[in-house]
């Protein structure tokens, strides 16, 4: 998750901007004018020609080379499990929670709110809403000791900072940015059930890499041998465009219409009878896979559901090349960023996530566990590293993750010397021909020249690079 670089209104840009952009100690080439100025896009340094990806892969010598193969990669997952903090080993978690480390989860994530927040209308939330979120936590009941539960998740649900679906925000009229929502978990998704709400309505989840408040409606509880078994099952299908849906069916409500995003494992069905339908329809036009769905009272089963065989998926993890990293990113090119993946779209975090996760590449949640992760091939910079900046970004290469606080962008190749990178930004700013700070309004998957972008009037996107992660050998 990136926190929110705000950046409103498009603007032209002139050829001026060319020798601003001799940012990296003079190695870079200028922009040609037509670029500088933006022609046809009004984003600095992006022409049309440059939205296709294999504008960018035909400028690759070894586009199809593999980066990291299946044991490396295999090597790298089982790394960041053992040693990032930040993630959850779920399935080794002892049979008995005890109450401290589930007060603890909680009060890690549920913490009140110093500062006003402010709901849809602009009016400034009062004392008692938020006393009301404090004790719907509902810590008091937290047993001293409880056996733990597990379960899958049943569809994409937004999970949340307190148990509520009330929107906040930081500021009157910044609506965009819901405070408390944190992320999304997906169809299939593992989790220990930990507590429960005041209401009853929600419980606290802990998946690999989050926890926090879901909806109960969206967790089907089963045991720990139903969930893993589940999440092991072969054959299977891997979801490798931006969003599926399965197949519009009034028979099984619960898995019809359901949003699949990338990098989802479903498993496939693969000897169904083909004179046997799945809910009312006939399956030899579709994939047949296998979902959860929660029952009525709460527990796990699993049901056949249609997926069309139209839909972009791939019977296992695409090798990890240039040219699939390139094609996977560009997916989702214009797609609305989605703060904690609100909208059923993502952010910058959950953005590049999603794009590994199509080659079973795991990366943390958020930007400030992601930036820092020592699974990957780090690069950290001091805020004095002029220098050793510009060197790095000389050498970026397709697939890099290059993180400034709150915010991680991928690197897409080089343009006539000129790094570019494809991210999920709700901002970007860059100068014009005098000078002034221009604010382009993104709000979505963009592509851009890495140099010219902007905090502010006097530092650039290169200027605050904390770290970059390399993820290959």
């Amino acid at each position: 998750m990136t926190s929110p670089l705000r950046m409103p209104q498009r603007h032209g840009i002139s050829a001026f901007v060319a020798a601003l952009l001799m940012l990296c100690a003079g190695a870079l080439a200028p922009l040609s004018p037509a670029r500088a100025a933006g022609v046809a896009t009004g984003v600095v340094g992006v022409d049309t020609s440059q939205l296709d990806p294999e504008y960018w892969i035909s400028r690759q010598p070894q586009a199809s080379k593999v980066i990291l193969d299946r044991g490396a990669i295999a090597a790298q997952n089982r790394k960041l499990q053992q040693n990032d903090p930040s993630l959850h080993n779920i399935e080794s978690i002892p049979t008995t929670l005890d109450s401290k480390q589930v007060t603890d989860w909680i009060k890690a994530l549920s913490v009140r709110p110093a500062r006003t927040l402010y709901d849809s209308s602009g009016k400034e939330i009062p004392k008692k809403t938020v006393d009301g979120w404090i004790d719907r936590l509902n810590l008091q009941a937290v047993p001293q000791s409880q056996s733990t539960r597990y379960g899958l998740i049943v569809k994409r649900a937004d999970l949340r900072t307190f148990p509520t679906t009330q929107r906040v925000f930081s500021a009157r009229g910044e609506t965009d940015i819901d405070r408390f929502q944190e992320t999304a978990f997906f169809p299939g998704t593992p989790v220990v059930i930990a507590h429960e709400s005041r209401d009853g309505k929600w419980w606290f989840v802990v998946g690999t890499f989050y926890a926090a408040w879901v909806d109960k409606e969206a967790v089907a509880e089963g045991s720990k041998t139903q969930v893993f078994s589940y999440v092991r099952k072969v054959p299977y299908l891997i979801v490798t465009g931006a969003t599926v849906r399965t197949v519009y069916t009034p028979n099984l409500p619960q898995v019809s219409d359901l949003q699949l995003d990338m990098g989802v494992r479903v498993p496939l069905l693969k000897e169904w009878p083909g004179n046997q339908s799945v809910n009312g329809q006939a399956a030899y036009t579709s994939y047949v896979i296998e979902l959860p769905v929660r029952n009525d009272d709460g527990t796990l089963r699993t049901v056949p559901a249609l997926l069309p065989r139209t839909a972009d998926v791939s019977p296992d993890y695409l090798p990890l090349t240039p040219a699939n990293l390139l094609r996977q990113s560009f997916k989702f090119l214009g797609e609305r960023y989605g703060w904690g993946n609100d909208y059923g779209t993502r952010d910058c975090s959950s953005f590049v996530s999603e794009v590994y996760r199509s080659f079973n590449v795991q990366l943390p949640r958020n930007t400030s566990d992601q930036s820092v992760s020592p699974a990957l091939n780090r690069l950290t910079f001091k805020p004095s590293d002029r220098s050793k900046r510009a060197a790095a970004v000389k050498q970026l290469q397709i697939g890099d993750l290059v993180y400034i606080p709150g915010h991680v962008m991928m690197v897409i190749g080089n343009d006539n010397g000129m790094p570019y990178v494809i991210h999920d930004t709700n901002g970007g700013a860059w100068l014009d021909s005098s000078g002034k700070l221009v604010r382009g309004d993104l709000n979505g998957v963009s592509v851009t020249p890495l140099p010219p972008l902007r905090i502010n009037q006097k530092q650039t996107y290169v200027d605050r690079i904390t770290n970059i992660q390399r993820i290959r050998p």
